[in-house]
């Protein structure tokens, strides 16, 4: 890439250049040229979504299970390492009249299934490290391409995904799933509607405790000997500090602020803590099980980590990650504006229109029937019926296909998944140098400032699709 440097202390210039392992990433400077606006574009029409899937451990299969719901799927082909994996799910999927194509035995098996002429739509569900690479070769394959968060791992591969859907005319948007959650899809309507007058500050998170206990680090030996924490999940935590999990917290923030539709990011700064837990952790589970004697004395991420980021028109986010602590689970959180502050956690959710204090759950209920939206009228009973986090994921699968029936614009495009995504490199480059500024690339290359709004909150096209 021409106009990546390998510098460091150039950011007077536009260019900010990272070092070490997180930081052999570069961000490109803002003067690059959109080659073609993929926000709000509309592809042609669908009116089967043809679907291959590359992936199938704990969360792919539940992926597969939504998608296999909604009304104008064919699911064609599933692709794994392990083919015990495949026939499970053929198995759980064959009532709904999907007979898919088994891909397996290879590290490169994906590529078929993305080379295959009846396919509209690739999901991935991998490990991270796969996510950039299937998505850019499904895109030049000329299918659209869904991808399970935190999205892509490095900057360059956000620059990658953005320049090939540019060039494809192809989607890639992002399986997050919190978007669609009861509380993000409420908070969203009440800030579009003025109820909390101009927005000010956001708050998120993904704190969710994944260590604590043996149970999930018992190794099972009808799953390839995998563990719940999975075996790649846990490499992803060596050697590395920042917020590696930022697209839970951050969705429903930047949909609220209009990020890449009326407002960017500009810089962000990062702070973690030591890692307390997991170093004892990998201690204690060895002495149950041998597989784990590797990873004693390694280096892993720090417990808690901070990052507060500033936009173009002077607004703040805080987003914390922290999956090693005792401590109740928290994604999106809050938003605060020049009328009011709504709140998810601690439960029930709140809001405040004053310093006098939290309104009463009477007032809450009746602001949450009039400010519900028309995707959570129409479709979220339905989908918290299918499951998965509370109905979130069988709401995003239903939206993904819904706007490629309906040839209408996905409401997560290419510059979210990449904006989304490029947090978690950024951290990463700013904890390793004391917590030091880092500019965000402007993804949209200054098509920010005339996009229309994202995120079809109110069904306004589409909707026509229904769950089987």
């Amino acid at each position: 890439r021409k106009n990546f440097l390998k510098l460091a202390g150039l950011a007077a210039a536009g260019i900010v250049v990272k070092s070490g392992k997180a930081g052999n990433q570069s961000v490109v400077s803002d003067n690059r040229i959109q080659k073609f606006n993929m926000h709000g574009y509309s592809s042609p029409k669908l009116n089967r979504v043809r679907i291959g899937f590359i992936g199938i451990g704990s969360r792919g299969s539940g992926v597969i299970n939504r998608f296999a719901r909604v009304e104008g799927v064919e699911i064609k082909a599933l692709c794994d390492l392990y083919p015990n994996r495949i026939e499970k799910v053929k198995s759980s999927i064959r009532e709904f009249s999907h007979n898919p194509e088994a891909y397996s035995g290879h590290d490169d098996s994906w590529k078929k299934v993305c080379e295959r002429e009846d396919i509209d739509l690739i999901v991935s569900t991998t490990p991270w490290a796969l996510h950039a690479p299937n998505a850019v070769y499904a895109m030049e394959q000329g299918k659209h391409v869904a991808i399970e968060i935190p999205g892509v791992k490095t900057i360059e591969e956000c620059w990658q995904i953005v320049e090939t859907s540019e060039r494809t005319r192809k989607h890639c948007t992002l399986l997050a799933n919190s978007a669609y959650g009861e509380f993000n899809l409420l908070t969203l309507n009440m800030v579009r509607n003025g109820f909390l007058g101009e927005i000010i500050h956001g708050e998120g998170a993904y704190i969710h405790d994944r260590v604590s206990g043996t149970d999930r680090w018992q190794r099972d030996p009808n799953n390839n000997n995998w563990f719940s924490y999975r075996p790649w999940r846990l490499k992803e935590n060596i050697n590395r500090n920042g917020n590696l999990y930022a697209a839970h917290g951050l969705g429903t923030i930047c949909q609220a602020m209009d990020i890449n539709y009326g407002d960017k990011m500009d810089y962000m700064v990062s702070m973690s803590g030591d890692d307390f837990t997991m170093s004892d952790k990998m201690k204690e589970v060895s002495e149950m099980d041998e597989y784990y004697k590797p990873y004693v004395g390694l280096k892993f991420r720090g417990n808690m980590n901070t990052s507060i980021i500033r936009t173009h028109k002077g607004r703040t986010i805080m987003l914390q990650h922290d999956i090693s602590s005792p401590r109740p689970n928290v994604r999106f959180n809050m938003i605060s504006g020049t009328k009011g502050i709504i709140q998810q956690t601690p439960v029930p959710a709140k809001i405040a229109t004053s310093h006098a204090g939290w309104l009463s759950q009477e007032e809450y209920n009746s602001l949450e029937q009039k400010y519900k939206p028309e995707i959570s009228r129409k479709v979220g009973d339905l989908a918290k019926n299918l499951g998965g986090h509370g109905g979130t994921d069988a709401m995003v699968a239903w939206r993904i296909v819904d706007c490629l029936r309906n040839g209408i614009p996905p409401d997560i495009d290419v510059y979210d998944t990449a904006l989304w995504s490029s947090i978690v490199p950024l951290s990463e480059w700013s904890v390793a140098h004391n917590s030091g500024s880092v500019d965000v690339p402007d993804f949209t290359a200054g098509a920010w400032k005339t996009n229309e709004r994202g995120m079809d909150i109110n069904l306004t096209r589409g909707g026509t699709t229904k769950f089987i």
